[in-house]
């Protein structure tokens, strides 16, 4: 029976729905195998098809189509790869022992162990059940991670299946297409593109923007259709005055065209701004070269032929990307005025950067020379490393978007030592990318011999020096964990944290548990409270109640995230104990200080000196881990806009002045004036006719005639401040007054 379906030809083109069944699927693998030039071992790849098509008898898919023809198209796209017979026979029976009575054993029968392991690393990713979408996709990746380390072809089959999936998505409810276009941009087009593998990267991605945005992907695709004739037309003519202009020098090479990818045009045209015109690589031309001196012989000829952009060229030969891709990049004007890209490569590049790891089976690139297939893995057993201690599955996920993104930025040690790193990265991920020893006595950085704040962003070719300190029990800053990028400067610190802080980590994990409970009216006799957190704390990978605490206090286990499963159970042990339910009443409210803070009872407070809030500002607090809350201007420069997408929402809490504040807080001033003889004493004579008191004054005389002077004053209140700037205001000279960090 013949049904229609979505099929998309490999290495690219456009979606399509075509009818196929199982027997032209089937016909279509063969012709593969049988055309190719790779020693495959047929009789064996038979015997998979048919155990397959016996496995499946009667299964169909949601498109309609019989279920065998996943598998078998699967098989196809590792075949258009290169992959060898164990991996093919494995692609055919990936869902044999999920779906079916098939067992492991049968397959390691009859196909051999290496065959069954494959299987059963496919089989095992994603097959266990979860409470919510986030940890089944975080334990998805570890899972795949895992398998990767043991046998790469495990997440290479993983990867074809999800392909093949994409293209024939149409099959699926729109939610579930939508949320499978997520998942394939955030986990596995970055895998792809970490593997090398770009043919299946770029796909991977163009399908999943065709789901997610349908409407930019529609504009641009027609966009680039109209000028279909007028593009083929311009890039046959540069691909031919680069032959005749290196055919002059006696060059061996291959010289092809190529079309930046849909997905790369939507990012620079709606994620960047740039209009459809000035994206400068929307063309490229290839060119491929026998040897490296050759590569850089081109790049001078291309650069006398056609006019560079400057800086417009990357260099990843000498740097090679993480994913071991290398190339020269540069970009250039024709003499139409239209710009584009040159890439340069050798062939043993070439492969590498269409194919990725899979080169290693497709050209058997390791045979030649030092195999580098362990080198191009090292970053799994590294990633897997910086995992190990994360205690919140989905920070896997978050660490997946960041350290596996496609664009990196290459930085120099004062050394020459190169060190890659997600774009977007500061000088503390560079610091801990050197070792966790540096990042933890890190106290400031030089970028290029200057002196940088530690939330520098770095760029690609600049020197960063690590300032470092030997003084006993320095250790990096909690905020610093708001202000890296990747997960291993992160979990480095929260592993620091962990280690040495924690009994504060226990006592700080305690008061914010206890206050969510309070807050969320959950409560329980002692016995069946310990029991229950309990319970809730291995859910969380703790083996004890202080272990839990101690995740809380450092930041392993955000309460956020965890709270809406806690109220769950909560309600559902009520249910069957028949207890009676604690009742959520309006929060209590404890004066601390002046300062009333909404379900908090004996806490200690300090006033943010960032801001230096005073009665009558709006106010926020901040639970800090050890020292209590901290008061801040709503306004200030450390408090998020907008809570609920902070880091740790729960820690912010609602605070507000007590009616009638008796205490002295302290404010400080800018005073910009005309100097003149007798102005400190003016305005110090001013502050104490008014009984202000002054607990710090500091006046500079800059050179053009001003003074610039800094009080600091105690007031009661922002009535009383206002009362003292506007006395202040009327001594002579005085031409503004400050406040400080408004």
């Amino acid at each position: 029976m013949q049904v229609t379906a979505m099929n998309n030809e490999f290495l690219g083109g456009d979606v399509r729905r075509e009818t196929i069944d199982k027997e032209s699927v089937i016909a279509r693998l063969r012709g593969q195998l049988t055309a190719s030039e790779k020693g495959y071992d047929l009789a064996a790849i038979d015997r998979a098809i048919e155990t397959a098509c016996r496995a499946h008898e009667g299964q169909r898919r949601s498109s309609g189509e019989e279920y065998v023809c996943h598998p078998v198209m699967v098989a196809s796209i590792l075949v258009d790869l290169g992959m060898d017979s164990e991996t093919i026979e494995a692609a055919l029976l990936h869902d044999v022992v999920e779906d079916t009575e098939v067992t492991l054993r049968d397959l390691e029968k009859q196909f051999g162990p290496g065959v069954a392991a494959l299987v059963d690393g496919v089989t095992k990713i994603g097959k266990l059940p979860f409470t919510s979408r986030e940890e089944e996709q975080a334990e998805n990746v570890r899972k795949m991670l895992l398998a990767m380390s043991q046998d790469i072809r495990v997440i290479i089959i993983k990867l074809a299946d999800r392909l093949h999936n994409m293209r024939t998505s149409y099959g699926w409810p729109e939610q579930k297409r939508r949320d499978k276009a997520k998942e394939t941009l955030d986990i596995y087009a970055p895998l792809a593109h970490r593997l090398g593998i770009r043919t299946v990267k770029e796909e991977l991605e163009d399908l999943s923007l065709r789901i997610l945005d349908p409407i930019a992907y529609q504009e641009i695709e027609e966009a680039l259709a109209l000028r279909e004739g007028e593009r083929t037309a311009f890039l046959e003519s540069i691909k031919e005055r680069i032959r005749e202009r290196l055919a002059e020098y006696g060059l061996k090479l291959y010289v092809e065209g190529r079309i930046k990818s849909i997905t790369g045009i939507y990012r620079k045209m709606y994620v960047h701004g740039k209009a459809f015109d000035e994206i400068y690589d929307v063309y490229a031309v290839r060119v491929i070269v026998d040897t490296v001196t050759d590569c850089y012989n081109v790049l001078g000829i291309i650069h006398d032929l056609f006019r560079p952009i400057p800086n417009r060229f990357k260099d990843y030969i000498s740097t090679p990307k993480a994913n071991m891709y290398q190339s020269l990049h540069t970009t250039v004007i024709s003499k139409e005025k239209i710009p584009f890209e040159v890439q340069i490569r050798t062939w043993e590049m070439h492969y590498t950067a269409e194919y990725g790891v899979a080169a290693h089976w497709k050209y058997k690139l390791g045979i030649q020379r030092r195999d580098k297939l362990e080198e191009r893995l090292a970053w799994v057993r590294q990633f897997i490393e910086n995992q190990k201690d994360v205690d919140d599955a989905e920070d896997i996920v978050r660490s997946i978007k960041t350290d596996l993104s496609s664009d990196d930025v290459f930085v120099l040690t004062p050394k020459g030592d190169v060190i890659s790193l997600p774009t977007g990265s500061t000088v503390i991920d560079f610091a801990y990318a050197i070792h966790s020893a540096v990042g933890n006595r890190m106290v400031g950085a030089k970028v290029d011999g200057r002196i940088v704040p530690l939330d520098y962003v770095v760029k690609t070719g600049e020197i960063v020096t690590v300032l470092t300190t030997s003084a006993p029990g320095h250790g990096p800053s909690r905020d610093w964990l708001n202000i890296v990028k990747t997960s291993e400067a992160r979990n480095k610190i929260r592993s620091w944290f962990k280690k040495e802080r924690r009994e504060e980590n226990i006592q700080q994990g305690r008061l914010e548990l206890e206050r969510e409970l309070s807050r969320n009216g959950i409560r329980l006799p002692d016995d069946k409270m310990k029991e229950f957190l309990l319970s809730q704390s291995k859910r969380q990978h703790c083996e004890s109640l202080e272990d839990f605490y101690a995740a809380i206090g450092y930041g392993g286990v955000l309460l956020s995230r965890i709270m809406p499963r806690i109220k769950e159970d909560y309600l559902r042990l009520v249910k069957a104990e028949n207890l009676q339910p604690g009742i959520t009443a309006a929060p209590k409210h404890y004066n601390n200080g002046g300062v009333i803070i909404d379900d908090m009872e004996n806490c200690l407070v300090k006033f943010a000196r960032c801001c230096n809030p005073v009665p009558g500002d709006e106010i926020i607090g901040f639970i800090t881990r050890g020292y209590g809350v901290s008061v801040h201007k709503r306004d200030c420069v450390n408090v998020p806009r907008d809570i609920s997408q902070a880091e740790e929402p729960a820690r912010w809490v609602r605070v507000h002045w007590e009616d009638s504040v008796k205490e002295e807080f302290k404010a400080t001033l800018h005073i910009d004036a005309v100097d003149r003889q007798a102005l400190l004493a003016d305005i110090t004579t001013q502050l104490a006719s008014m009984h202000v008191m002054i607990h710090a004054i500091n006046a500079r005389e800059p050179k053009d005639g001003s003074a610039s002077m800094t009080v600091t004053v105690g007031v009661n209140g922002l009535d009383h401040l206002k009362t003292v700037i506007t006395r202040l205001s009327k001594v002579d000279g005085v031409r503004s007054i400050q406040r400080a960090n408004q």
